[in-house]
């Protein structure tokens, strides 16, 4: 596959490596459009094809990644008229909205999409809004680029739920790396090293979800399966539940989705 990506920063670098670490497409069929030179010089070790020049990355491309920031996207009106007609425009612009990326570019096949930061290392999570003059052969595309990079792509409706699932999963990591951050500080405080209470708290993490994933189970269950009545898990359970943790979640997601709406409205 032909791909021009456009910003070669964090998540347009996470793509680049998962474009080629799936081979989805070569190095000689990947052109970065990049306006700082540090940054393409150090993409250079790719062996990809770089300019600082939008147009010129596109040039035959059959998808092109937009990773711009959203305040840069103003620079791609200029991409008008130059795109092939059987290209397909991927977003990963936060809080830029399906219909105004087809109004910025001039091209209607386009598709928008919420990454999260585990997609550099192939292990995100991702939900895309598809527009309906994109193809099924463009579709396929975009769906190998996905799975490039994520473990789990879902198709949502419209831009509301492309929303709420950046603040679900795209702000997600965050609550995650919070608890991360609290349970080791609580060991040490306890009086363990911070590196065996970082080690021990990661493969908990880490284990707790690949066994979620394997299992399949509801949640409820796989905790109910870890908590004996009147043990330990049962006793630091109690002390999240009195402290309100679940109403503390709802109400972090809620305050994330309702900044997400806030944002694209801006954006309009």
């Amino acid at each position: 596959m032909r791909v021009g990506i456009l910003g070669g920063g964090f998540m347009g670098e996470a793509f680049l490596q998962g474009l080629l670490r799936a081979d989805v497409a070569s190095p000689v069929d990947i052109a970065v459009a990049e306006v700082s030179e540090g940054r393409r010089t150090l993409l250079s070790e790719y062996g990809i094809r770089l300019t600082s020049d939008l147009e010129s990355a596109t040039i035959g491309a059959e998808l092109v990644l937009i990773a711009l920031k959203p305040q840069d996207l103003e620079n791609i009106d200029s991409l008008r008229g130059h795109l092939a007609d059987d290209a397909v425009i991927v977003s990963i612009a936060a809080g830029v909205p399906l219909a105004e990326l087809q109004q910025l570019t001039g091209h209607r096949a386009a598709v928008r999409v919420m990454p999260n930061l585990p997609a550099a290392i192939g292990e995100g999570a991702a939900a895309y809004l598809v527009a309906p003059e994109v193809t099924e052969e463009q579709r396929t595309r975009v769906r190998r680029v996905l799975d490039a990079v994520a473990t789990v792509a879902i198709e949502v409706r419209d831009d509301e739920e492309v929303d709420l699932a950046t603040a679900l999963h795209g702000s997600g990591p965050g609550y995650i790396y919070l608890i991360i951050e609290a349970m080791i500080d609580a060991g040490v405080r306890l009086g363990m090293k911070r590196p065996d209470a970082t080690a021990l708290v990661l493969a908990t993490v880490s284990g707790a979800a690949r066994y979620a994933i394997e299992r399949g189970l509801h949640p409820a269950e796989l905790r109910n399966a870890v908590t004996s009545p009147g043990g330990t898990t049962a006793a630091g359970l109690a002390e999240l539940e009195s402290a309100g943790i679940r109403a503390a979640f709802d109400d972090a997601i809620d305050a994330a989705f309702q900044r997400a709406r806030e944002l694209a409205a801006d954006d309009d």
